[in-house]
């Protein structure tokens, strides 16, 4: 009964198999043949809702003089089948091995036929499918030695060389290998090292761009000791090197990931390769054990890395309770901080008689819209490979929010007292008041504004979620850990607003000094945002005036009178505070400061004015970056490359605590140190981007002495002094 539905699904016209959207097996079921030295290796990919039976499949040489051994195909996943009953059949991924042999006339390539048949999880199976493959054989290496270095002579002969000349081996030929994972957590890699060739042990190096998978220290047998004429006393492999790499997985679901091999190998007595890499690709299987606890104990995992795996395999609830939690950590970072006076300062617009509810409402339109904004700008980020934050970091952007700001403190100073034409007047009235939150779109407005320009930087968990995203192209668990954290970041917002909103006086004097407040903090966060663009020394001006005019209106100039009370005599004096600071800021600005936290501090009024700082090379290109990688490898040097812009407040933060630590500078003093700079967000910018993975600044990677990004130690947003050296020493060793 079963033959005869299966023949019967088998000749249903091709218009069925249309109406159920299946697609043809060609597409559902792909294949790739690679060969060794005598074994052929068959990986099949098996797209998601079509699977393959293991009974099914025949391999066949079509080509005289290679003939094949008997398959040897893994254990599948039982299947009581409507078609075949009790079977055994494969998903995602799959290798065959078929061992081979050839005669000293084969060609050196053969035709390898292949039969198969799967079927669809609609319903519908296959008729079985013949594909031939053209497969290039190995050069073939002799078992014993000879001319040519341990050349085959046939081979020689068909190649139409001369095998009295001083031949040698390629490379692919000298050193063949295979990878292919032996346990779910293990990858094996073995080399046929070809007769009258060796191997350095200590030049082995592994490396990956892939997200599934993240490396640990390669497990390496001992080797034979040699006093070598290029490298001295050192260990070799001959005839065959098997290691092992203990890896982490992003998942337990199968799939592939590319690995680039690193090695070094020279002929006995006679030349020594250069330092050379492969590229292959290893079939990943589904992982049905846990991994040992003490799996890359040793190995540090970056922080982003490992709130990725949270969200790829954490419970829902978990993945958003956590980044709840670090969205109310980044709340008072200073990316985030200056939206509290902005929320403030839309319902302080709205003047005295606002109730608590109206306060909340509104702070809750502004959190909603801010999340929303994080959660489609980061899914976009992800899918399309740019940060759009940073498209809002252009100087004519920044210029003209700031300018709003500036119309929203002069209305909270008393609608305008600075005389101008009344046309002009009542346009900025009338903008200023729409964007104070005169209707719950323009705070919406003001929202989602915030969200883009306001607050750009990159840190650990945004770079988690946004990895997640680019690898699956699912947003759902992705987007639910952006919105989660922008929640967080956002719920200080509320308890702000809300607050707001119950204790603001309701009339009297306080309300102008409260407006007046607002607005001066208003005209802080345009200068803040200026400061992304102008040099540091006009930005120390602007901060300048803008504390001394706020002394003068705390009444620093101003007498006191005889009955003064306690609140004008404090106004006073924070008045005159704030002229001596404001003055401070001058003669720093005036004298080459850059801080305006520390005005002082790198001028020759201070100790520290000719402190030693890092210097870094400036790098525009992915050839600049591979060039400079080079020249500091070859030097024996590792190096250390800062992703910086203008407009990323976390980047100048690293420059001005954590790069000027001292026990920093000394852990990097053997390293080379680049810095790219994406402040235009160019073409090149976003290729150098996109060729890390990354989406924006702070970012900084470390490359060992083999040229290789170590991206264990990859840092993303601000880390502090202490902390930063333990990576750099780690990185760097």
């Amino acid at each position: 009964m079963r033959t005869i539905l299966c023949t019967l699904l088998l000749i249903l016209p091709t218009a069925v198999v249309t109406a159920v959207d299946v697609l043809p097996p060609d597409q559902a079921f792909t294949y790739d043949v690679t060969a060794s030295a005598d074994e052929l290796r068959v990986d099949w990919r098996v797209l998601p809702g079509y699977y393959l039976y293991r009974h099914r499949f025949a391999f066949a040489s079509r080509t005289t003089g290679v003939t094949l051994g008997e398959p040897v195909i893994p254990p599948g996943k039982k299947k009581t089948d409507e078609f075949f009953g009790e079977s055994e059949v494969y998903r995602d991924a799959l290798r065959v091995r078929l061992p081979y042999s050839r005669s000293d006339l084969a060609p050196k390539k053969m035709t390898l036929e292949i039969k198969s048949q799967g079927c669809a999880d609609v319903g519908l199976c296959y008729p079985p499918q013949t594909w031939t493959a053209e497969v290039s054989l190995p050069v073939r290496v002799a078992t014993t030695g000879g001319a040519a270095g341990g050349v085959d002579l046939m081979a020689l002969l068909q190649d139409g060389q001369d095998p009295t000349d001083n031949q040698f081996l390629p490379p692919e030929a000298a050193f063949p290998f295979i990878a292919e994972m032996s346990d779910d957590y293990t990858l094996s890699v073995v080399f046929d090292i070809a007769e009258g060739y060796y191997l350095y042990r200590d030049k082995f190096s592994f490396n990956t761009a892939s997200k599934r998978v993240q490396f640990g220290a390669p497990r390496l047998p001992p080797g034979v000791p040699k006093t070598d004429e290029f490298f001295g006393d050192t260990e070799v492999y001959y005839n065959q090197a098997a290691l092992e790499v203990p890896l982490s997985r992003a998942g337990p679901e199968a799939g592939d990931f590319e690995i680039t091999i690193g090695f070094q190998g020279c002929a006995e007595d006679k030349i020594c390769y250069p330092p050379m890499t492969r590229d292959t690709v290893v079939i990943l299987p589904a992982a049905s054990t846990e991994p040992p606890a003490d799996l890359l104990a040793d190995e540090p995992v970056a922080e982003q890395d490992r709130l990725a795996e949270l969200i790829r395999s954490g419970n829902l609830s978990l993945v958003a309770a956590s980044f709840f939690g670090l969205g109310l950590l980044l709340a008072f970072t200073p990316c985030v901080f200056p939206m509290v006076p902005i929320l403030s300062g839309i319902i302080v617009g709205q003047g005295p008689d606002i109730t608590t509810r109206r306060a909340f409402t509104l702070s809750a339109i502004y959190v909603i819209a801010m999340a929303i904004t994080y959660t489609v700008a980061g899914v976009a980020a992800a899918l399309l490979g740019q940060n759009l934050q940073a498209i809002f970091q252009q100087p004519a952007v920044i210029i003209v929010f700031s300018l709003i700001f500036v119309a929203l403190a002069l209305a909270m100073f008393g609608t305008y007292e600075f005389k101008m034409p009344a046309a002009l007047q009542n346009k900025l009235s009338d903008m200023s008041n729409k964007q104070s939150g005169g209707t719950l779109l323009g705070v919406g407005i003001m929202g989602v504004l915030s969200a883009l320009i306001v607050g750009p930087c990159v840190a650990a968990p945004l770079a988690a979620a946004l990895i997640v995203l680019g690898q699956s192209g699912d947003p759902v668990r992705g987007g639910l850990a952006l919105f989660t954290m922008s929640l967080g970041m956002g719920a200080p917002l509320l308890v702000f607003g809300a607050s707001a909103g119950h204790l603001l006086p309701r009339a009297g004097a306080w309300m102008t000094a409260i407006r007046g407040a607002f607005g001066v903090l208003m005209l802080g966060i345009a200068i803040w945002m200026l400061s992304r663009i102008l040099p540091d020394q006009i930005t120390m001006f602007l901060w300048a005036a803008l504390v001394l005019m706020s002394g003068m209106f705390l009444g620093a100039f101003q007498p006191l009178a005889e009955n003064s009370d306690t609140r004008h005599k404090l106004a006073k004096g924070a008045g005159i505070i704030a002229v001596v600071y404001g003055i401070l800021l001058i003669v720093g600005a005036a004298t080459g400061g850059n801080d305006p936290l520390r005005p002082l501090h790198g001028t020759r009024f201070s100790s520290s004015g000719s402190m030693a700082q890092l210097e870094f090379k400036h790098i525009k290109s992915v050839a600049d970056l591979q060039e400079e990688v080079r020249l500091a490898s070859a030097a024996g040097r590792t190096t250390m490359l800062d992703f910086y812009a203008d407009w990323c407040v976390e980047c100048k933060k690293m420059e001005k605590t954590t790069f000027h630590n001292p026990a920093v500078m000394t852990a990097l003093s053997h390293t080379t140190l680049l810095q790219a700079d994406v402040t235009a967000n160019d073409a090149q910018d976003r290729a150098l981007l996109e060729h890390f993975g990354i989406y924006g600044p702070p970012t900084i990677a470390f490359f060992g002495t083999d040229g290789l990004e170590k991206k264990n130690y990859r840092v993303i947003g601000y880390m502090n002094a202490e902390d930063f050296k333990k990576i750099v020493q780690g990185a760097t060793k």
